[in-house]
C-alpha cells in the first residue's frame, strides 16, 4: 500500500518549485485600493504582481497606524511594519527592485489625520528608507525602486517648500488647470462619481469616453499619471480605463484584475 501511495505522490513531490512559487509578472497598471483590508496587506498584492498599493494612515500617539477609520487602528499595524520594512527587504533581496527585474513600485499613503502633524512624523520615518525611495526636487525626479505619493490630508504646502522630497503629492483634476510641477504633483487622482455619470450599466456614453480620454491626454502632456477611485469595479470599467490610457486601475479585486490584465484579450464582464 505504501509503495502505491508513494508512486501516486511522486509526480507531485517532484514538480519544479517554479510552478508553485514562480514570481508573477509585474503589472504596472494594477493599483490595490485600500490594500491593508486584504488578509495579507501588501503581500497579497505583490503575489498578484501589483505595482501600486494604497495605505491609509492615522497619527496616534506619535505612531503612524494603518486603518481606514480611526476606531480601527491597532498598535502593531504600523506603516513601517506593514509596508516600509517588507518593501525594503524585497528591494535588497531583488537587486534594487520590488519585483525582480520589474518596473518601479508605488506606495500611495492617504493621510487621515492632520496633514502637518502627520508629515512631521512621516518625514523622518521616510529617511530611514531613503535607499529605496524616489527623490523629488524642484527641477527633476530621480526614480528609485519605490515612489511614495501622498493623498488625503496631504501636506502640499510643506512639501513645496522643501528642495529635496522623498514623496510626491496626489493631485486632483483642477491641477490640470493650474499645472503645478510634476516633480511636486506626479499623479492626478479623483473620484469617478464626481466627473462621470456612468455606473456600469449599459454602454459607456461617448461623451464621457471623450472626457476621460481628454483627462488622460492632458495629464500625460504634463508628465503625470492618472488614477480614478470609486469606479464600478468590474471588467467593463477596466476595459474603458485601459483603452483610455489610465495609468493605474483602482480595484479591490486583486486576482480578477490580474486575470484581466494578463488575458490575451479582455472582454467586458458583469459587475
Amino acid at each position: 500500500m505504501k509503495s502505491v501511495l508513494a508512486a501516486l505522490l511522486f509526480p507531485l513531490a517532484t514538480l519544479p518549485t517554479a510552478v508553485a512559487g514562480e514570481a508573477p509578472s509585474p503589472l504596472p497598471q494594477a493599483h490595490a485600493h485600500n490594500d491593508y483590508e486584504h488578509a495579507r496587506p501588501l503581500l497579497d498584492a505583490l503575489d498578484q504582481g501589483f505595482c501600486s498599493v494604497e495605505a491609509d494612515i492615522h497619527l496616534v500617539d506619535g505612531a503612524l497606524l494603518v486603518a481606514h477609520d480611526r476606531g480601527q487602528v491597532k498598535p502593531e499595524r504600523t506603516l513601517a511594519a506593514l509596508y516600509l520594512d517588507p518593501l525594503l527587504e524585497r528591494v535588497r533581496k531583488n537587486g534594487g527592485r520590488v519585483h525582480p527585474g520589474g518596473p518601479g513600485f508605488h506606495l500611495l499613503i492617504d493621510f487621515k489625520s492632520d496633514g502637518a502633524a502627520t508629515w512631521a512624523v512621516l518625514r523622518p520615518e521616510l529617511e530611514r528608507y531613503r535607499e529605496m525611495l524616489t527623490v523629488f526636487r524642484d527641477d527633476g525626479t530621480e526614480d528609485r525602486a519605490v515612489t511614495i505619493v501622498l493623498s488625503g490630508n496631504s501636506p502640499r504646502e510643506w512639501l513645496a517648500k522643501e528642495p529635496l522630497r522623498r514623496a510626491g503629492i496626489d493631485g486632483r483634476l483642477p491641477d490640470l488647470e493650474t499645472n503645478p510641477s510634476p516633480h511636486l504633483v506626479p499623479w492626478i487622482s479623483d473620484a469617478w462619481s464626481r466627473h462621470f455619470d456612468w455606473r456600469g450599466n449599459g454602454p459607456f456614453p461617448e461623451s464621457e469616453r471623450a472626457k476621460l480620454t481628454d483627462i488622460v491626454r492632458r495629464a500625460h502632456a504634463q508628465g503625470r499619471k492618472v488614477r480614478l477611485w470609486g469606479t464600478p469595479d468590474f471588467e467593463g470599467t477596466w476595459t474603458i480605463e485601459r483603452e483610455a490610457g489610465v495609468d493605474l486601475i483602482n480595484t479591490d479585486r486583486l486576482a480578477d484584475l490580474r486575470r484581466f490584465l494578463t488575458a490575451p484579450a479582455a472582454g467586458a464582464g458583469a459587475p
